[in-house]
């Protein structure tokens, strides 16, 4: 009797974005558990009488503990069930991913991963911008701006953080990027390297703003924004139309 979990990667939030894998999966499931930025749109792919369950987390706001989400998909999938883990972006980037698969492991139901539309990926293509550049962004690398606390990661390598030949990518970052921005120019990074603030990719609240990493910490120091945002930082940040 033991059910299936997939999870599924519902990309930044435009449901055009998702893979075909994942409507199907969508289309067959009986539960589904989705997190805060998949919602919307996206769960109007799913089977009729699915039973929609919201798991998601936001920084400053009530949330479900991990432990919890963990058991709830062992729960409803011991059960026989076909169920679906719907995870923002793509399910292996920043979602807590191995937590569900270590629970799952551990009673035995079997699961499945598909890969979707990366945060970062999207916001790219809706700046007009390509991630890497030959000679000059030979390098990308995607960090979270955010620990458990909610505070900037500690241990981080600061040294790679400041390459100016690369691109950065910050997930969660809004609320540490002017500490962050701090520690950078102390490593060495120019405080003019251009930067990108991505807010609500690919939904109708998109929004694209272009800075130095000194300017955006500094207007980020006093926003208010609960939109969700990506930033990036570093030679190609200031490509594009935006």
């Amino acid at each position: 009797m033991t059910g299936f979990v997939s999870f599924v990667s519902s990309g930044p939030g435009d449901p055009d974005l998702l893979t075909v894998k994942a409507v199907k999966r969508l289309a067959e499931a009986e539960v589904v558990l989705f997190d805060d930025l998949s919602s919307g749109p996206i769960l109007g792919l799913a089977a009729k009488g699915a039973d929609l369950i919201a798991v998601g987390k936001r920084a400053g706001r009530p949330s479900p503990k991990q432990d919890h989400v963990s058991r709830l998909l062992v729960d409803h999938a011991i059960t026989g069930l076909r169920v679906v883990r719907l995870k923002s972006g793509d399910c292996g980037m920043f979602g807590r991913l191995e937590e569900e698969i270590v629970a799952l492991r551990a009673a035995g139901i079997g699961y499945e991963i598909i890969p979707g539309v990366t945060s970062a990926s999207a916001a790219a293509a809706a700046a007009g911008i390509p991630l890497t550049r030959r000679l000059t962004a030979r390098r990308v690398q995607f960090i979270t701006g955010a620990d458990v606390t909610g505070a900037l990661p500690q241990g981080v390598n600061m040294a790679a953080l400041s390459d100016p030949m690369a691109t950065t990518v910050v997930y969660m970052g809004r609320r540490t990027f002017a500490d962050l921005a701090a520690r950078l120019i102390a490593e060495g990074l120019p405080p003019t390297t251009p930067a990108l603030l991505a807010e609500a990719v690919s939904t109708p609240d998109q929004r694209l703003s272009r800075h130095t990493v000194a300017g955006l910490a500094a207007v980020l120091e006093t926003a208010t924004s609960t939109l969700p945002a990506l930033i990036f930082y570093g030679p190609l940040a200031e490509f594009g139309d935006v």
